[in-house]
């Protein structure tokens, strides 16, 4: 990591953070969310900044590690919020979404801070133009995942307030497929790579826990035209397993997707 990649990766979770004071502080002074707002897309630009920087260090897509995951994850679902935000003209759920930003920005400080120093070739088995497809659909999946989570946690601590359901539906199904899109390519690529196409592993395991979660709303929302409190609930379970997928699987949990071991036969897939 160079030295302009160190200081804006050190400067983002400060004006994540910052955002996020405002937006709270603010959320009916129009003045003072404009202010987080720009505070977001200064935070957003750096953040997208260090993943250029770190693609164009490694001549790769930055998506082979943890740390790089979080990076791209943080950025997309800023990205997501501030376009919500410009098309319902409201803050109402900013100081959540960049709070998490900052928090998610610290620690890949703190849990990968080797995976952020040293720019590192690809290994063997990630050299597969399957990585972008199983990546990019799961970042953009949990990145959406978020935001609907957050939309409902909002929800959920305003009384009489369920202005969003319909908007927390789209988003929950278009998330939905993605996350189904990053599974079935992560079942091929597997195949290619052990020969089989589902092994039980951990993250495949709660992977597919997440996904039915989410199917089970949808399917609710559909065919029983569900909403309110207990549809609100489970979208933020399903946000809670999503966290566990991720932090409890990839650090805690021995796989073929952990960061928990450091054998040269342990690689990392979204």
């Amino acid at each position: 990591m160079n030295a302009l990649s160190r200081l804006l990766l050190y400067v983002t979770p400060i004006l994540y953070l910052s955002a996020s004071i405002c937006y709270f502080k603010g959320s009916r002074n129009k003045r003072i969310v404009q202010t987080a707002f720009a505070l977001s897309v200064i935070a957003f630009v750096f953040n997208l900044s260090v993943l250029v920087i770190r693609a164009i260090e490694a001549g790769r897509l930055p998506l082979a590690n943890g740390s790089e995951f979080l990076l791209g994850f943080v950025c997309t679902t800023v990205l997501m919020y501030l376009i919500y935000q410009m098309k319902t003209k409201t803050g109402n759920v900013g100081g959540m979404v960049t709070l998490m930003a900052s928090l998610l920005l610290l620690s890949v400080a703190i849990l990968t801070p080797d995976q952020l120093e040293y720019v590192s070739p690809l290994l063997p088995a990630l050299k597969s133009p399957w990585l972008a497809i199983h990546v990019l659909s799961a970042v953009t999946a949990y990145s959406g995942f978020t935001l609907a989570a957050g939309l409902a946690l909002f929800q959920l601590t305003r009384t009489n307030s369920f202005g969003e359901e319909d908007n927390v539906y789209k988003v929950v199904a278009t998330a939905f497929a993605l996350l189904s899109l990053s599974i079935v390519s992560g079942a091929v690529w597997a195949e290619q790579v052990w020969g089989n196409y589902w092994s039980w592993d951990p993250k495949e395991t709660w992977s597919l826990a997440t996904w039915i979660v989410y199917a089970l709303y949808l399917h609710l929302r559909w065919r029983r035209g569900w909403k309110g409190k207990n549809a609100n609930i489970l979208v933020v379970v399903g946000f809670v397993l999503i966290l566990f997928t991720f932090f409890g699987v990839n650090y805690l949990l021995p796989g073929l997707h952990s960061y928990a071991l450091k054998s040269a036969v342990q690689i990392w897939i979204a």
